[in-house]
């Protein structure tokens, strides 16, 4: 099967909403009136970010569902998306999960498949993402403000305890490694809390690499400090059965979480909720944005813990 056989076979269907689609030099996107475009890209290479053991069909869910994530961050609404893919050689049982899974998402999220490439090389997957946002309602990681609380949507750690189980670090029963390799593998973009929180959060970012070092980004941009309640961390029950030491890194510097971290006014804290509520998304408020530039990790009895462990970072 030649390249554009598999173009063809594969990702070559017909876009719902013109004039979006696959086939000419440039997609072209419309955007409504007073909208400005969101554009975000994700690369995910074989053995750094994903194994070799996942299932192709997990494989398209999350190679979308991290990009929309991150249209989720910005509170933008998806319009449309492109595909790189590289992989050694043809494989069509893995192209027609991988092209299952990918669709599956970016069906349930209305985005069209508007063009891309494909080359012979090492396995890796690209995607760019085109979402629309009001420019006055776009959520920053510069917003953050002393006084304002700091909350997350979903739980935490799942995803890197997965890892460690990978790794042999740690040790799960079946049930319990199926739902936290689920997190890893199948991470959920929170496309309506995204939207639900325009006008109400004030910043926001998602979490990839950590709870820690994601937080830094907005700390950083915002020019504020921040406190985390540790035991305020939400964790599944199987996280919570760990070693105080391995839910430490997991939740503070696990990465692949894929959850919104935000933050607003302590006087909207019922409308966080309500907003929450609509998304059909739990959240849980986990700290405070303060004056100067320093992250503490306190115990609920107030008491501060040792210093958050780093955040990923590819090249450190």
């Amino acid at each position: 099967m030649g390249e554009f056989e598999l173009i063809e076979k594969y990702f070559g269907r017909a876009a719902r909403r013109a004039p979006l689609g696959v086939g000419d030099d440039c997609a072209l996107l419309d955007l409504e009136p007073g909208m400005r475009l969101a554009v975000s890209t994700d690369l995910l290479v074989e053995g750094r970010h994903f194994l070799s053991t996942v299932a192709p069909e997990r494989l398209g869910h999350k190679a979308l569902a991290v990009n929309l994530s991150d249209l989720a961050a910005c509170g933008a609404e998806p319009l449309a998306f492109t595909l790189a893919l590289s992989m050694p050689r043809v494989d069509e049982v893995f192209l027609a999960g991988f092209a299952r899974g990918l669709y599956a998402l970016a069906d349930r999220h209305g985005i069209e498949l508007v063009g891309g490439d494909t080359t012979a090389g090492p396995l890796s997957i690209c995607i760019t993402v085109f979402g629309q946002v009001p420019p006055d309602q776009a959520l920053l990681r510069s917003g953050a403000r002393p006084g304002h609380d700091l909350w997350v949507s979903g739980r935490l750690g799942d995803a890197r305890l997965a890892l460690e189980v990978f790794r042999g670090n740690a040790l799960l029963p079946g049930s319990a490694f199926d739902e936290v390799r689920r997190a890893m593998e199948c991470p959920e973009p929170r496309i309506a809390l995204g939207l639900a929180l325009r006008g109400l959060a004030t910043s926001a970012i998602d979490l990839s690499d950590g709870l820690a070092g994601d937080l830094g980004h907005v700390m950083r941009l915002s020019g504020v400090g921040a406190t985390i309640e540790y035991d305020a961390l939400p964790r599944s029950s199987v996280l919570a059965l760990q070693s105080p030491e391995l839910q430490r890194e997991c939740l503070l510097a696990g990465g692949d979480d894929y959850e919104l971290l935000f933050s607003a006014p302590r006087s909207r804290r019922d409308a966080v909720l309500a907003a929450a509520a609509e998304a059909q998304v739990a959240v849980s408020c986990i700290g405070s944005i303060d004056a100067g530039e320093a992250l503490r990790i306190v115990d609920a009895d107030g008491r501060p813990l040792a210093p958050a462990a780093r955040g990923f970072d590819h090249f450190a």
